[in-house]
């Protein structure tokens, strides 16, 4: 679990490819040393378990199919900045909102409106995850944790202080740039269970009504009452 408040901006240094995954070098000075094998770092909102000791500050981390298919870790290549943060401690602060790492999909930066000290952007959000998206909901963009300014059809904004854009690679996005998506977790399973309501509702209205006689309620016999 994680708060979506970015340790560091940290860099990847070698992707070897799979036949269908991958495996991630990164170096992240802060986040590193400490780590052992096993442990979990959010990679641009990722969660990744360390696979290989840490040493000189870098650290290991192999990559699933569906991890791939899901988010843009597919893309990246040695070089690339990502965004790092260790997993939360049970006894620290929760300064974000609840993060899983479990990256929902991939929306697009649509527009940058710089602003005297902040910028207010515009990411563009598959439709299948629009619903959601609440204003002045949570939501995490490629790991950090962001407040909803407003939200379309086919896109919310954010807007982001002079911390987020100097501690998190949110700053150096332009147009058509691609971030990880995760939307509040709490909002996924309330739709669960009122779905769930709303099948056991349908089905007791359509249920079929009892007979008469031995199959359906019990009918008065020989003059006997009915029980």
């Amino acid at each position: 679990m994680f708060t979506g408040i970015v340790e560091e901006i940290g860099t990847v240094l070698a992707v070897v490819q799979g036949e269908q995954d991958a495996r991630l070098t990164l170096r992240g000075p802060l986040v590193a040393p400490g780590t052992r094998v096993g442990d979990s770092i959010a990679v641009d909102g990722v969660c990744l378990t360390v696979t290989g000791e840490v040493v000189d500050a870098t650290f290991t981390a192999d990559v699933m199919p569906e991890t791939l298919r899901r988010s843009t870790l597919g893309s990246l290549a040695p070089g690339a900045a990502v965004n790092l943060e260790r997993a939360v401690r049970a006894d620290g602060r929760l300064d974000g909102h609840l993060v899983q790492g479990h990256v929902d999909g991939v929306g697009r930066l649509v527009s940058r409106d710089p602003g005297p000290r902040w910028d207010d952007l515009v990411i563009s959000c598959p439709a299948e995850l629009g619903r959601y998206v609440a204003e002045k909901g949570s939501i995490t963009v490629s790991g950090v944790s962001l407040t909803v300014t407003g939200v379309t059809e086919e896109s919310f904004g954010i807007s982001l202080i002079p911390t987020t854009l100097e501690a998190t690679t949110l700053g150096r996005l332009e147009p058509g740039d691609p971030v990880n998506l995760e939307v509040d977790v709490v909002a996924k399973y309330v739709e669960r269970l009122l779905g769930a309501r709303l099948r056991d509702d349908a089905r007791t209205t359509d249920a079929p009504e009892p007979e008469d006689g031995p199959a359906g309620r019990v009918s008065q016999q020989d003059g006997a009452p009915a029980r």
